[in-house]
């Protein structure tokens, strides 16, 4: 059977258009389409409390503080924790940096289960976080930079670092590049608040937890003191849980959560800003 020229024609055609589709469904196959599966999922968190209970004393004198917490906190999120006093809340923040052993429930830091963990456990994840307390806690026969210069010998990683420069350059970016050899009985309470926040932030934690961090200062001193932990954590992308009273502050939460007679609650009065 003999074909004619407009036959031929016609199937060279065909083939070449087969030979194209054919390449197209290569080129497909080989691509990478977006799936839920591929999809980046929201970071895991670096706390992560579950059914978290906690109690004081022994046998009749055993009281209970703290309720079925449930909470996760995100890396780079601030969290601001507020609520009536005796509510809980400075025992949860213990709990959450490690300086409190978790007795019942799951409590989980930065990967690690904290109920049941050994000392050595919980001593490896203090050195992940950052600590600012109320009271600021400074030692007064070192200088300001010393103080600093002290939370980085806690690190081996540090110590074959300049920590000098380390800690004089933290210092100016907290503005106390005039008082970095001032000791702390020479400071006011604002400065040594800034210290404090040097301190915490010099080994770059994965987290900062700050209890009460404005109760000791005046309106302004406090918005700066937050302002500065605020800027200087998103810098570093560490995780902030700051608990307050301080209703002027709540702004720079990401995240608000509120505490009750031992329970995390609703409190539809709260609002941001307020």
């Amino acid at each position: 059977m003999q074909l004619s020229e407009k036959s031929i024609g016609e199937l060279m055609l065909h083939l070449a258009r087969l030979k194209a589709d054919n390449e197209r469904m290569t080129t497909m196959q080989n691509q990478t389409f977006p799936t839920t599966q591929n999809q980046p999922t929201r970071n895991k968190p670096v706390i992560s409390a579950s059914s978290l209970n906690h109690y004081f004393g022994e046998g009749e004198l055993r009281k209970q503080a703290l309720f079925d917490i449930n909470l996760d906190i995100y890396p780079g999120e601030i969290v601001i924790m507020t609520g009536p006093s005796g509510s809980g809340k400075t025992t949860l923040l213990t709990l959450m940096g490690g300086l409190r052993s978790a007795q019942s429930g799951s409590l989980t830091i930065l990967g690690q289960e904290m109920c049941g963990a050994s000392k050595q456990q919980m001593v490896q994840v203090r050195r992940q976080i950052g600590y600012i307390f109320q009271a600021h806690n400074l030692l007064t026969f070192l200088s300001a930079k010393q103080n600093v210069r002290m939370s980085l010998e806690l690190h081996d990683e540090y110590l074959s670092q300049d920590m000098n420069k380390m800690s004089t350059d933290i210092l100016k970016a907290v503005g106390l590049e005039n008082r970095i050899d001032y000791y702390a009985d020479s400071l006011s309470g604002g400065q040594k608040q800034r210290v404090a926040i040097a301190r915490a932030l010099v080994s770059h934690p994965k987290i900062v937890l700050a209890d009460e961090p404005t109760a000791a200062l005046d309106k302004k001193s406090g918005r700066d003191v937050v302002e500065m932990m605020q800027q200087l954590a998103k810098q570093q992308g560490c995780t902030i849980l700051l608990v307050t009273h301080d209703n002027r502050i709540l702004d720079i939460a990401d995240r608000i959560v509120y505490m009750e007679d031992g329970r995390l609650a609703d409190n539809p009065a709260l609002r941001l800003g307020e």
